[in-house]
């Protein structure tokens, strides 16, 4: 049953992606990531509105790209069941981590619950990141551009969570890329049973660096401007 795993793995991933480009017709813009960025470990990290937004930034990617690119999920959700824990390990290789309240057996421990990412980072893994945490379900409005920490609350986005920052205190060599996901929340808005057939983009921006000097929230700040930035008119 082994051999199986592996192939059978592979083709649930080609059908996922498949769907989802049928469905959304996804095109990658900007800063396309190529090749030559597979041997150097990067943060993806883009706004949060819909369950497809990591399928969706992870078909964008070249394939050859997608086995070191690995999305970060909530362990909770994803190994609730046989499915999901096939998918989220087979297809996905994705990074589980634990979220809500810490259990006293890990509080003992003493437990970083950015590990798991940490680790993969260490051996050249690229993860996908959401800073905001949680799915973002309110619809673009016209708001001006963030210019300090202070304005944090007229972007479109939530406030980010530090996670980001402090995987980039401790790996401050890797780029981190801002990805803005547009329409992906309108193909399956709240209420639909079948997804609505809609052009969704995938935009890729410049990568920035944690430069070693900022603050935490000069540094969350600055990422969310490079996200915005990369965000259509309607979001900026």
């Amino acid at each position: 049953m082994a051999f199986f795993i592996k192939p059978l793995g592979a083709l649930v991933g080609w059908l996922i992606i498949t769907a989802a480009k049928l469905v959304t017709g996804a095109k990658a813009l900007g800063q396309v990531p190529k090749l030559d960025t597979k041997a150097k470990a990067r943060v993806y990290f883009a706004n949060h509105t819909s369950h497809g937004d990591f399928v969706l930034l992870w078909a964008s990617l070249n394939p050859k790209l997608r086995s070191s690119v690995r999305p970060v999920a909530g362990a909770d959700y994803w190994q609730s069941s046989k499915v999901r824990r096939f998918i989220i390990h087979q297809v996905f290789n994705g990074v589980l981590i634990a979220r809500g309240k810490k259990s006293q057996s890990e509080q003992n421990e003493q437990v970083n619950p950015l590990q798991p990412m940490l680790d993969a980072l260490s051996q050249g893994d690229s993860l996908i990141l959401f800073p905001e945490g949680t799915r973002n379900l309110t619809e673009p409005t016209s708001a001006q551009p963030v210019t300090s920490a202070t304005a944090l609350s007229t972007t479109p986005l939530l406030p980010f969570k530090a996670g980001l920052f402090h995987l980039l205190q401790q790996h401050p060599q890797v780029e981190c890329v801002p990805v803005w996901i547009a329409n992906i929340n309108r193909v399956m808005p709240k209420g639909r049973s079948l997804p609505l057939p809609l052009l969704c983009t995938v935009n890729f921006g410049e990568p920035i660096l944690y430069d070693g000097d900022e603050d935490k929230a000069a540094f969350l700040a600055r990422a969310q401007r490079a996200l915005l930035a990369q965000a259509p008119g309607e979001a900026q």
